[in-house]
């Protein structure tokens, strides 16, 4: 096998995994029913209002908040420094 088709081959199972990550947390993203997702806005800005929350979010979930994370840097990485 040529390099380049092992090459490809990464890439296409790269992008696969990507593309599962994304599905998965928008599938948990959408999990959530109106009421909850006013509750957890409430609570955010409660605390941004007491400003206890020294500039981070910290009423976010684990798995939401590390694919969210995780979009960001790569993000930054395709688009460069803004």
């Amino acid at each position: 096998m040529k390099w380049w088709k092992a090459w490809g081959a990464a890439a296409f199972v790269g992008v696969a995994a990507t593309g599962v990550a994304i599905a998965r947390a928008e599938r948990q993203r959408r999990a959530y029913t109106p009421d909850q997702v006013r509750e957890r806005l409430h609570a955010r800005v409660a605390l941004i209002g007491r400003g206890e929350d020294g500039g981070a979010t910290a009423v976010e979930d684990p798995p939401v908040g590390r694919a969210r994370a995780l979009w960001r840097r790569l993000s930054r990485r395709v688009s460069g420094p803004r």
